[in-house]
């Protein structure tokens, strides 16, 4: 039901967003993108800001992370109920893992193993031993699981559901849902800060983002609300967060609004909103945090952004309906 749209840079310009035309230094980084309608992926030279390579993937694939160490990449192919992991070097696909029905995004122990998998389709989290595809857990949670975020010491697991409107706290020691909290309509991200004292779950269609403090009983501290000058309150939905490791920004994709957010992660104040390609979903930084790439789905392209000077910088076609991103050195 998506438009086939693009973004031209023409548009990006009288916008007053600024186009530059060499590309940025990024350390040979490279990063990969899952396209939804094309079942690819697209995989991004960072140097040259091109796609060197598209690589035919599973259906529907949609949720796309790396190992701690960069040398492979997990892929959610949803229709086909499996989670595919490629070489990152060679892009050869090395194995595929049970996943249960409809993946669509995971999360990785930070020690890189077990993988959680939030299966929309039958209201689990499935946990599973990335070294022999063992089962290792089904975690019950609320009605349409999608979002998953992990504490940087890896003693929490959190899982939004969508229609349940709740981020599941659950305890990997045990596998066991300790906490529930109730958000906004429709939550699909939950994210971590470095320091582990606070999660971000994005609320769709509340139009929010709750801060949640996980060392006050799991507390609500703030929803931050968004108001773009011409854009319906409607058009504003809240998808993918990301927060620099020093704990001073975060980054909200805003969905049809065609805007990523820039936060105070300190004051929790929204300071501006940067134009991107239409229907933004997903958010990835760059190894360095230097840059900040995002999945524009209606517009099949990816925008990248300059930390540094919250400036959009420019815009890299891909596949149709680009879902996620991940970037490795």
């Amino acid at each position: 039901m998506k438009r086939h749209l693009t973004l031209s840079t023409g548009l990006l310009a009288l916008a007053g967003v600024l186009i530059v035309d060499a590309a940025p230094a990024f350390a040979q980084a490279r990063a990969f993108v899952s396209n939804e309608r094309d079942h690819t992926m697209s995989v991004i030279d960072m140097d040259t800001l091109k796609v060197i390579d598209t690589i035919k993937t599973g259906r529907r694939p949609r949720g796309i992370i790396a190992s701690p160490d960069g040398k492979l990449i997990y892929l959610c192919a949803s229709d086909d109920n499996r989670v595919e992991v490629y070489d990152a070097k060679t892009l050869k696909l090395v194995k595929t893992l049970r996943s249960g029905p409809d993946p669509e995004l995971f999360v990785l122990h930070p020690s890189g193993n077990p993988l959680y998998i939030a299966n929309e389709d039958d209201n689990m989290v499935t946990v599973v031993n990335v070294e022999n595809n063992d089962l290792i857990a089904e975690i019950p949670v609320g009605v349409e699981p999608e979002g998953m975020g992990i504490s940087p010491d890896g003693k929490f697991m959190v899982n939004t559901s969508e229609t349940t409107n709740m981020a599941h706290v659950v305890d990997t020691a045990t596998n066991e849902i300790i906490e529930n909290i109730l958000v906004d309509s429709r939550p699909r991200i939950a994210e971590f800060s470095a320091d582990g004292k606070q999660l971000w779950v994005s609320a769709e269609v509340g139009g929010t983002v709750a801060v949640v403090d996980p060392t006050d009983g799991w507390k609500i501290i703030k929803k931050i609300s968004f108001k773009i000058p011409g854009v319906n309150d409607d058009a504003i939905q809240p998808v993918g967060v990301r927060l620099t490791k020093d704990g001073s920004k975060a980054f909200i994709a805003l969905g049809p609004a065609n805007r990523v957010a820039v936060v105070d992660a300190k004051t929790l104040e929204v300071e501006k909103y940067l134009l991107v390609g239409q229907r933004v979903w997903q958010l990835g930084f760059t190894p360095d945090e230097k840059f900040l790439i995002s999945t524009n789905g209606n517009s099949n392209d990816i925008s990248i952004i300059d930390v540094a000077s919250e400036k959009v910088t420019k815009s890299v076609p891909v596949g149709r309906l680009p879902w996620g991103v991940v970037v490795v050195p």
